[in-house]
């Protein structure tokens, strides 16, 4: 697969050369603009699979850069500011951006929050498009699932569940960690929405006669592991 294409619009240097620092350990090709004027013709003439866009630059801030470019593009974007009131999120919500995320940052974050995004918006681009996992065939493109052979009716939601624990195996995950991961940090909704989708999943799966590997870790959360609940 070819590296994601990653592009940072924020005049900061230092906080360019901090977010390539870290993508490129995640394996990401990173392109960089100072201005919204300058980023929105990378955009165009690089096509980048993530946008982070700080809110305050010169000439072309982040909003006016964030409203030209949902005109033309739907690229998934995260913006930064050093702005942390309710009003600013909302309005950057608004203007159709998939992440807010306020400075200072921790870029480990960010690069989380990048992934769950991606997840989201494109999981065959952050994916291998077709994975076999025991008895489970994910086609993340399509967010389809086929257990031994048969198509198995699943939630898309379902099917990024049982994917992200499957391909994480043996890891613990808490109910919140797999909310950010696969619902994303916008999500606010109940903890209790994981383990609703868990019984969901271990139930379609025994209709297979599959003995669900999805298992309860008490008082934590959940993992892939060997079976049983």
């Amino acid at each position: 697969m070819r590296p994601i294409k990653l592009l940072t619009i924020d005049d900061d240097e230092h906080v360019c050369e901090l977010i390539r620092l870290y993508a490129e350990l995640e394996g990401y090709e990173v392109l960089a603009a100072h201005d919204g004027a300058g980023g929105l013709e990378l955009v165009y003439d690089e096509s980048p699979d993530m946008i982070v866009l700080d809110i305050m630059m010169p000439e072309m801030d982040g909003w006016a850069a964030c409203e030209r470019l949902r005109k033309d593009f739907a690229t998934p974007v995260i913006m930064l500011s050093g702005k942390g009131e309710s009003y600013d999120k909302l309005r950057g919500f608004e203007l159709g951006v998939d992440d807010y995320i306020v400075k200072p940052f921790d870029p480990k974050e960010l690069m989380a929050r990048i992934r769950a995004v991606l997840r989201r918006t494109n999981p065959s681009l952050y994916h291998e498009e077709i994975v076999k996992l025991d008895e489970l065939l994910f086609d993340m493109r399509h967010l389809q699932l086929t257990v031994n052979g048969e198509n198995a009716m699943f939630a898309p939601k379902e099917i990024e569940l049982l994917y992200f624990l499957a391909s994480n195996r043996n890891r613990v995950f808490t109910r919140q960690q797999l909310l950010d991961q696969v619902w994303g940090f916008d999500y606010d909704g109940d903890p209790r929405t994981v383990d609703v989708h868990v019984k969901r999943i271990r139930e379609k799966l025994r209709q297979f006669g599959i003995d669900c590997k999805v298992e309860t870790i008490r008082g934590i959360g959940y993992k892939y592991g060997e079976g049983g609940a």
